[in-house]
């Protein structure tokens, strides 16, 4: 009985952990703006990237169906425009940080259709080669959250099979 108890425990603290995981990075909130005002965070992912990269935004601040113009001019981007995701009431847009762009802190903007703007920061770096460089099989960039929600829902599958193996064993252990 103690041991399935464990089991069990081990298998809600996988499964919670996954939650976890699985809960989408865009979760904005209001913030207050240099004027007073009140606008609407935009999450930015990367949140700091090098000359090149593909820099994704969204926020909740355009609606259902909402749209919206971002302004990435003080990075030198350019605007770039936002559309309803696959997610419920979430924009989403994307920009490529310019090959001259300077290592800094950037304000990145959105203006919706709806009159709400939403506003984040962009970090540029500027990647310098140290150490001895390494060639072969390697890893990535930074952690894939799809590819760690995989993961760990492999561990919870075999959390509850090997779970119920036990069980199963136990009980035909009775039996004989």
């Amino acid at each position: 009985m103690r041991t399935t108890a464990r089991l069990l425990t081990g298998t809600a603290l996988t499964v919670a952990a996954l939650g976890a995981f699985a809960v989408p990075a865009a979760h904005a909130g209001e913030e207050w703006n240099d004027s007073g005002g009140r606008h609407e965070t935009l999450e930015i992912y990367p949140s700091s990237a090098s000359p090149g990269t593909t820099v994704t935004v969204n926020t909740l601040a355009c609606g259902k169906n909402g749209r919206g113009v971002g302004d990435a001019n003080a990075l030198g981007a350019g605007e770039f425009h936002l559309k309803p995701s696959t997610h419920k009431e979430i924009v989403v847009g994307q920009f490529t940080v310019p090959r001259h762009a300077e290592a800094g802190t950037y304000g990145i903007s959105v203006a919706c259709d709806n009159g709400k703007t939403a506003r984040g920061d962009l970090t540029v770096t500027h990647r310098r080669p140290s150490g001895h460089v390494q060639t072969g099989v390697g890893g990535s960039v930074g952690p894939d959250t799809t590819q760690v929600a995989a993961g760990a829902a492999v561990l919870a599958a075999a959390a509850v099979g090997g779970a119920w193996l036990l069980r199963r064993r136990a009980s035909g252990a009775r039996g004989h």
